[in-house]
């Protein structure tokens, strides 16, 4: 036995197929072919035991998320629907699409109260710091209708920088998807967080925003998802918001 193992842990096998990885012998061949890591380090023996409820366990570089108690959501947020978890108001708020659950779940970042798409929740203190905080530059993706025919050159003054009240801004990307009848509909890819970067920066450059929904955060996809309903996000998902975060 290494001096690193868990004496009184869990075969390393076991807690991959717990997880939902991969089945007990699909999960011993994972760890003879190094594709498993604990705590930092290539395993390779299949007698390895760990502590679920500490170890940190990787599989082809994807975190594997062990406790059951944790809970990660998506929500397609709906036009109007302010996201806080109350309102003193009496307003429509994300809050009360989870208020009936029986974990204490909190919504990651924010959508003004116009702004449709995607809005992560969960319990998981650590990734939801993470994802938030600017230093970790998680892409978000965003389509807005805007007045008026965008012109060629307009991703190109995006992605240099524009300058706002706050700072300058610059996109990591920018697509025109469609134009018609004095409209443009256009993707803004970026990792900025500050209110309303977007439809500030669009104003800014002489397209004032109609209608705006994020359509992903990092890998996670809204997709065809209606409004105002939730979904669980699948393991690989929140293995790639792990990853997007460096945990």
């Amino acid at each position: 036995m290494t001096s690193d193992q868990a004496p009184e842990g869990v075969r390393l096998q076991k807690v991959l197929a717990k997880a939902g990885v991969a089945s007990r012998r699909a999960a011993e061949d994972l760890i003879a072919g190094g594709r498993v890591s604990v705590d930092g380090r290539i395993v390779r023996e299949l007698g390895r035991r760990v502590d679920p409820d500490t170890a940190v366990i990787h599989v082809d570089g994807s975190r594997v998320i062990l406790r059951e108690d944790l809970v990660y959501l998506a929500m397609n947020k709906p036009r109007g629907v302010h996201s806080t978890m109350t309102d003193d108001q009496g307003r429509p708020c994300v809050g009360d699409y989870v208020r009936n659950r029986a974990e204490r779940l909190f919504h990651v970042g924010r959508l003004d109260a116009e702004t449709e798409g995607l809005l992560l929740f969960t319990n998981d203190g650590d990734l939801a710091h993470r994802l938030m905080h600017p230093s970790y530059n998680v892409l978000k993706t965003y389509l807005a209708e805007v007045d008026g025919l965008v012109p060629r050159g307009l991703g190109k003054q995006l992605r240099a920088g524009v300058e706002l009240e706050d700072g300058p801004v610059r996109v990591d990307a920018f697509r025109v998807k469609d134009m018609q009848a004095g409209r443009s509909l256009v993707e803004v890819v970026l990792h900025e967080g500050r209110k309303h970067i977007v439809r500030r920066l669009l104003a800014e450059v002489g397209f004032p925003v109609r209608k705006l929904v994020r359509t992903s955060i990092a890998d996670v996809q809204l997709g065809a998802q209606k409004p105002g309903t939730l979904r669980r996000l699948t393991r690989q998902e929140v293995a790639a918001l792990y990853r997007a975060v460096d945990l």
